[in-house]
């Protein structure tokens, strides 16, 4: 049992460790997302996509390590939660601080990233929401009224209002 607990603590290290370098990627993000730099939130993003698959295996891992301990105890697998487990080592106080100090760790850390990740996903949205107001000016510009102005021939030119003649807002109305 003692070494089961003590694969657990190296499991939950090794995953906060991970969750650590995702929180300084999220990090990294939302400056990136404020200046609208494309190219380096592709990177971020691409680096964030290979922490998140390490954490995944490492979780896998660290799921096999609880079923392990949960069939010495005599629990179901599922069952057990680490909270649970923390409660339950009353009389190996060494492995119940241990198990108390990773669960802590992870959920901090994991808690940060979660906002981290909201912040910038109203960013994101807020950017996307930018785009779309711009777009839809462009496009608004294109379908504008034509004008009365004709030529000599009585033919409308097909000038736009509020389009200049290359195609540019004019700033002048």
């Amino acid at each position: 049992m003692a070494s089961l607990l003590q694969n657990l603590v190296d499991v939950l290290d090794r995953e906060c460790a991970l969750y650590e370098r995702l929180l300084v990627l999220s990090g990294k993000k939302t400056p990136v997302i404020v200046e609208r730099n494309l190219k380096e939130l592709a990177k971020i993003t691409e680096d964030e996509q290979a922490v998140v698959s390490l954490i995944a295996a490492v979780d896998k891992e660290r799921e096999a390590v609880m079923d392990s301990i949960a069939d010495v105890i005599g629990e179901k697998g599922n069952d057990l939660k680490l909270t649970d487990l923390v409660r339950m080592l009353d009389s190996r106080p060494n492995e119940q601080r241990s198990l108390a100090v990773q669960r802590d760790k992870l959920k901090f850390i994991s808690q940060n990233v979660q906002r981290n990740n909201d912040q910038n996903q109203i960013l994101l949205q807020s950017s996307l929401e930018m785009v779309q107001y711009e777009m839809n000016i462009i496009q608004s510009a294109r379908r504008a009224p034509e004008t009365a102005n004709y030529t000599r021939y009585a033919g409308s030119r097909g000038d736009r209002l509020g389009v200049a003649p290359m195609g540019r807002f004019d700033a002048k109305q």
